[in-house]
């Protein structure tokens, strides 16, 4: 068994506080408020940002895997993942990530690409922690 540390803490009020997170294995620390949350500030991250972090490099590694498994050698892939924060009743919610892939991927033709890619995408770890929130293949592209 594998286990991994972060910790958060907040300061103040919702509107006017501000955050600090810690990847403990790692010591990468970031910032986060509401603006950068809730608002157009770009400033800080988000816990959204986060997650589409996590969510790309577990659906990255996935793909890797199942590529290799079938006899294919990646050279490379690269995932963006865009998470969506909407109103929903009762609040917020993330209603979306869509995922989107860049592969080489050596004597494989772009088909076989996308069909790795869905599989990808249903069985990496993240994304089946997440299930409650649609998350798409918005492109899987070789190069």
């Amino acid at each position: 068994m594998s286990k991994h540390y972060a910790n958060a803490v907040w300061n103040g009020n919702l509107a006017q506080g501000q955050g600090k997170y810690e990847l403990k294995t790692s010591g990468l620390t970031g910032q986060y408020k509401f603006p950068s949350r809730f608002e157009d500030d770009k400033s800080q991250s988000s816990p959204e940002e986060l997650i589409g972090a996590a969510c790309a490099s577990c659906f990255s590694m996935a793909l890797a895997h199942e590529l290799h498994q079938a006899g294919f050698n990646p050279e490379s892939i690269q995932t963006e993942a865009t998470v969506t924060l909407d109103k929903v009743e009762g609040g917020f919610g993330i209603t979306e990530i869509a995922l989107a892939t860049r592969g080489q991927v050596p004597k494989l033709d772009a088909g076989k690409f996308q069909e790795f890619a869905n599989g990808a995408k249903e069985n990496c770890p993240v994304s089946q922690a997440l299930k409650a929130t649609n998350i798409t293949l918005a492109s899987a592209k070789l190069v």
